[in-house]
């Protein structure tokens, strides 16, 4: 009961934005124009562009930190004691609704706590966006990432 329990703390820590993108680069701006391409002589515009495709690789996907997340969280005073143990609880909830959904084996119930979710992340952003933008800029980063760990019954049990 006491693994559950941390565990259940550990997801309210992540959805509720303790934890932290690791390594997430700050978001440009404005996107830049990308440069010309020049062809050297003798190689024509279409090879070098094509060589300019290949050597721009995509970024790496951040890989959301739990543990970071959670601290943030639980350090942050942008959210006071009432207020947290009230999204406290309503995580809870909507963990208690997420497990039932993955021990009964319906996938399409999951979808339906979407919403619920959605509404609770919003709640933590409203009260967060004030007082530490920083951290609701990292929740808001993470709130797929969050949702993947949910939706996923692997993900999901690795928690509890």
């Amino acid at each position: 009961m006491h693994g559950m329990r941390c565990a259940v703390v550990g997801l309210l820590a992540v959805v509720m934005g303790c934890a932290t993108v690791a390594d997430a680069p700050p978001a440009p701006a404005k996107p830049s124009a990308a440069p010309a391409v020049i062809a050297p002589t003798g190689v024509k515009p279409a090879q070098a562009a094509r060589a300019k495709s290949e050597t721009a690789k995509p970024a790496p996907a951040p890989t959301l930190d739990v543990a970071a997340l959670k601290e943030r969280l639980r350090s942050t005073d942008a959210i006071g004691v009432f207020t947290k143990l009230a999204l406290k609880n309503q995580m809870d909830d909507l963990l208690q609704q997420v497990r039932a959904v993955h021990q009964s084996g319906g996938a399409s119930g999951v979808g339906a706590l979407r919403q619920p979710y959605d509404m609770l992340v919003l709640k933590v952003l409203a009260v967060l966006q004030d007082g530490d933008p920083s951290l609701a800029r990292m929740i808001a980063g993470s709130r797929e990432a969050i949702w993947g760990i949910l939706v996923d019954p692997v993900k999901f049990n690795a928690l509890a």
